[in-house]
């Protein structure tokens, strides 16, 4: 019966995201459309001026930007519907494969960013809790309300200038040594240019799982089973660990997998800021250039990415909450 349940719960998840989808297809094409880039223009560059009129044609009937808007998205929905997103007019690949190739610089970042963030995080709001109304609370809830409106882009080029540019410490940007050949590349060449960009979306990311996890752990520790632990002797880190730590960690993950799509923007200004070689880096080419078909390829792939974490997180609270198990599911 439950895994009855959770399936009719992630079959309607699926149709849900299907639909929205289709309807962030329709209004990015839409948007795209009103654009003031001219996609033809942007693809000739600097040799527009030696392309004949008859040339700019030819090309735009080769892009099928010749057609009629609502053509052109009809045209392009049913190639994705086939499992093909087009071709890159400024990578001249299959967006797929930009996307995958892209992205997989983009997941060792975010990757990094989301473990240390989770852990930091809840951390600090662990023991801000436990320290409560002292100094210790204060100086955390002050640096985690600096960091939540603090601009990601202005993080990073502070870090850019203080660790890169005056100290010297940390490469300026790029995602390897520039110069360097690709079988010359080691682990820590890459590992090295990844510190600057992984740290402004770490040190960002800590903000919101801090203060909710002390919020939720202010909470449990007001509960009569904590009043009653205390008055068996039970107190520090033994209480948290005991009665505590299962009460937090799980609505603190949970909250961590929704924040994906945070992330996920974040990831966009700060590999701009480094010009580190991501998939953040890749749309905003896209979006200067006009490439429609990969600018809509990161749109679908980006709405499924948050989409998943927002699953997963759903998924955490069913199966580990005993409350949301006697629950349906909505």
């Amino acid at each position: 019966m439950q895994i009855r349940k959770v399936t009719f719960f992630i079959l309607g998840k699926v149709l849900k995201m299907a639909t929205l989808l289709f309807a962030l297809s329709l209004i990015s094409f839409w948007l795209l459309s009103h654009s003031p880039v001219d996609p033809v223009q942007a693809y000739i560059g600097a040799d527009m001026m030696q392309v004949s009129p008859e040339q700019r044609e030819r090309i735009a009937a080769y892009w099928g930007l010749d057609k009629s808007m609502p053509e052109q998205f009809w045209l392009w929905f049913t190639s994705v519907i086939k499992g093909d997103l087009g071709t890159s007019m400024i990578f001249r690949s299959p967006v797929s494969s930009v996307i995958a190739e892209r992205f997989t610089a983009s997941f060792a970042l975010m990757a990094i960013a989301w473990l240390v963030s989770g852990f930091v995080g809840f951390s600090l709001g662990v023991v801000a809790a436990m320290k409560q109304r002292t100094w210790m609370d204060r100086v955390i809830k002050w640096y985690c309300l600096t960091l939540a409106s603090t601009p990601t882009f202005w993080f990073g080029l502070l870090l850019l200038i203080v660790f890169s540019v005056w100290l010297g410490w940390f490469p300026v940007g790029l995602g390897v040594p520039a110069g360097t050949l690709a079988e010359d590349v080691t682990l820590f060449d890459r590992g090295w240019h990844l510190i600057l960009p992984a740290l402004t979306l770490s040190v960002v990311g800590v903000a919101n799982v801090a203060l909710h996890t002390r919020q939720k752990l202010v909470g449990v520790l007001e509960s009569d089973f904590i009043h009653f632990a205390k008055a068996r002797g039970e107190k520090g880190f033994s209480l948290f660990w005991r009665h505590g730590l299962r009460n937090v960690a799980m609505p603190a993950i949970s909250l961590h997998f929704a924040s994906l799509g945070g992330l996920f923007g974040g990831a966009v200004l700060a590999e701009q800021v480094f010009s580190y070689p991501g998939l953040g880096q890749a749309t905003v080419q896209a979006g200067l250039q006009g490439d429609i078909p990969l600018l809509l390829g990161v749109v679908l792939f980006s709405a499924i990415f948050v989409f998943v974490g927002n699953l997963i997180a759903d998924l955490l609270y069913h199966v580990i909450d005993p409350r949301m198990r006697n629950e349906r599911m909505v």
